[in-house]
């Protein structure tokens, strides 16, 4: 069964990119390189911005305040309490414009604890093209989030991977279906009227 063409609105479309940062693009992940994502972020990007269409960059920041709380995981987790010099900087090949949103978030969802949903919400966004790394954290935690709050979404398999294949790959095949469709940057950028 072929997926049905797609046809997106670029007054209620937004693009929303997950953690495409210094810190994280600079990890070794899979399947898409990071190169190649960033290069179709960018390709994005621009073809949103050339439409006059809404850019979200969202970044994560380590939770600053020490002694907050911090679940026990099995787990080992990144140290949370120093930020070393440059993570989160967007990556310099997005292209940052204007009139881009940034969203600083704490935790793995945009949507949690930021002013995303509004943001979308006063400029009319029903729908939200997604993009980041990784598949099965940031970009799938936002992801259900951005489904409760009832938007239209878009996965853009080759502008977004994971720290390895199997989540990322998991991810695509169970989970996002569910909630959206799941496009090529070629697919979205043809869409996008």
């Amino acid at each position: 069964m072929s997926a049905p063409e797609l046809q997106l609105d670029a007054r209620k479309t937004a693009l929303v990119l997950i953690d495409l940062q210094a810190g994280i693009v600079a990890m070794p992940l899979q399947p898409n390189s990071a190169a190649s994502v960033l290069a179709n972020a960018r390709a994005l990007a621009d073809g949103f911005r050339a439409r006059n269409a809404l850019v979200v960059l969202v970044k994560v920041a380590f939770p600053g305040a020490p002694g907050g709380l911090r679940p026990v995981t099995d787990a080992a987790r990144a140290q949370e309490t120093a930020e070393p010099a440059g993570w989160s900087d967007s990556c310099a090949e997005l292209g940052a414009g204007a009139s881009d949103i940034v969203i600083t978030k704490r935790q793995w969802g945009a949507f949690y604890g930021t002013d995303l949903d509004l943001q979308l919400r006063r400029r009319g966004i029903d729908t939200i093209v997604l993009g980041g790394i990784a598949t099965s954290i940031g970009v799938d935690t936002t992801a259900r989030a951005a489904y409760e709050h009832g938007y239209q979404q878009i996965f853009v398999d080759d502008a977004m991977t994971d720290l390895h294949t199997e989540p990322h790959a998991s991810t695509c095949r169970f989970i996002f279906p569910r909630i959206g469709r799941i496009r090529s940057t070629a697919q979205v950028l043809k869409a996008l009227a």
